[in-house]
């Protein structure tokens, strides 16, 4: 009979205490430590009482490199989700997709489920959380009724194994969620870290076998993250985030971590009534109806993985009567905004200590990049000294703390996107000349950002601008 033990987890980050805490000691979790009872693994006991096993074949390297130069994909056909996972889905890839309730996870892997399977693929969608006849409501409202997809609305792992095991392995399974899967050698309720953990072990295992690619829907946490234990993120193979604002009609897919492909690779969909569509060319969806003529706004020239992207900066310089004047930022680290503030402070001779200060990225995408800084300080001189920048100029660099603009990564590139929609100047660090041509003339330091925004406030006078 197999032996039974207590064993207290956290259901956050998964540390194994031996009794319970309230707060957890690694990820400092209050009241996630849970208890959980489960039986030892057969193949657990003494070496002398375990069945022999066969040793694992070795293979070199060089003899694989003919055979293997590149693994095979199967793309869906939808150009935006090909773009994240680095040209189509591996055989025998693990796919981890996160997103908010809601945001349209179901939806696009229906839209891909019925693309491979109108190719003559064989693809299955099992629901842990919704009956056949739901799924199929939603396939009808998308317009997929009568594609050929398998559909099944089972929790078992064994019971999902063995069905997809018969007759030709299916190029793509769709497990939503894995929140809701279960394994029976594991005897704790579904959604613990322990069944997570061994329903995606089971999963990983049966796609490495049969060469099918698998997608592992998981919830998201109230701040944002895949629930469950971070040792899922590191058994499969991608981690995908479905990200959108719920004010706003477009969708974001971003690549955080890709074994055979980009990472932070982006993918942008639109929410229609029939479905979501692509969006080839974003950076129109982002500058639509933006007003050229309002001070605070800027255009930053991005980039998200290997795709140039443009996007409006918005700021709000306001006075305050409070003691302590508000910070308020959206889609943009408030880290780095305290940082550029305080150089705009220090050596752009501005005074913002009594002043509101709210900045928001317009559309709803977040930025993580450093190039922004340049853009926001732009934004932020613009609002205070009310002079609008020239709509026809971009703005991207990296603002050190010593005052210098520091060059990013991948300039021409954004220069050419800014070129194509119609932006005629940037303001950006020194750019390198392609092919041996001298350097192009920029931006050395945040001094020279106010003055040049000075010299466009003509109706004020610099004095109102500049510190005394």
């Amino acid at each position: 009979m197999a032996k039974h033990h207590q064993t207290f987890i956290c259901q956050s980050c998964g540390a194994v205490y031996n009794r319970w805490k309230g707060k957890c000691e690694a990820c400092g979790g209050w009241n996630t430590v849970v208890e959980e009872t489960g039986a030892a693994h057969p193949m657990v006991g003494p070496a002398a009482t375990r069945p022999s096993r066969a040793k694992g074949r070795v293979f070199k390297l060089e003899g694989l490199a003919g055979a293997t130069s590149e693994a095979p994909r199967t793309p869906t056909g939808i150009a935006e989700l090909d773009r994240v996972t680095g040209g189509g889905f591996v055989r025998g890839s693990v796919i981890l997709i996160g997103g908010d309730p809601g945001i349209g996870k179901s939806t696009l892997l229906m839209q891909a489920s019925a693309a491979l399977a109108a190719a003559g693929q064989r693809v299955a969608y099992i629901s842990g959380e919704e009956a056949i006849a739901q799924v199929r409501l939603r396939a009808e409202r998308l317009g997929l009724g009568h594609a050929p997809v398998e559909l099944a609305a089972e929790t078992n792992v064994e019971d999902i194994v063995a069905t997809l095991s018969q007759g030709r392995p299916p190029v793509l399974a769709i497990i939503d969620s894995i929140q809701t899967m279960w394994t029976e050698t594991v005897e704790s309720a579904p959604g613990t870290v322990t069944q997570v953990r061994g329903s995606a072990q089971a999963l990983i295992r049966f796609a490495k076998t049969q060469g099918t690619s698998v997608i592992l829907v998981g919830h998201v946490t109230k701040d944002g993250q895949i629930a469950g234990p971070r040792v899922v993120e590191h058994m499969v193979d991608a981690v995908v985030s479905f990200e959108g604002d719920p004010g706003h009609h477009f969708r974001i897919l971003r690549a955080m971590k890709n074994r055979f492909g980009p990472t932070d690779e982006i993918g942008v969909f639109e929410m229609t009534d029939r479905g979501l569509a692509e969006v080839p060319n974003p950076s129109e969806l982002f500058l639509a109806g933006r007003d050229q003529g309002t001070a605070g706004t800027a255009v930053f020239a991005g980039m998200e993985g290997t795709r140039p992207l443009l996007v409006e900066i918005q700021a709000l310089v306001a006075p305050t009567s409070l003691g302590t004047p508000r910070r308020a930022v959206v889609g943009w680290d408030p880290n780095r905004l305290s940082m550029v503030l305080a150089v705009l402070e220090a050596h752009g001779g501005l005074k913002l200590g009594m002043h509101d200060i709210y900045l928001n990225v317009a559309g709803g995408l977040r930025i993580t990049e450093p190039a922004a800084d340049l853009a926001a300080a732009a934004a932020l001189v613009s609002s205070l000294t009310g002079a609008p920048l020239p709509p026809d100029t971009v703005y991207f660099g990296e603002v050190g703390l010593s005052g210098a603009i520091r060059p990013v990564a991948h300039a021409q590139a954004r220069l050419k996107e800014a070129a194509k929609l119609g932006f005629s100047s940037a303001v950006a660090p020194n750019l390198r000349g392609e092919k041996g041509e001298r350097p192009l003339p920029g931006a050395s330091s945040i001094g020279h950002i106010t003055d040049l925004i000075a010299g466009i406030a003509t109706s004020r006078p610099r004095a109102a601008m500049r510190a005394r």
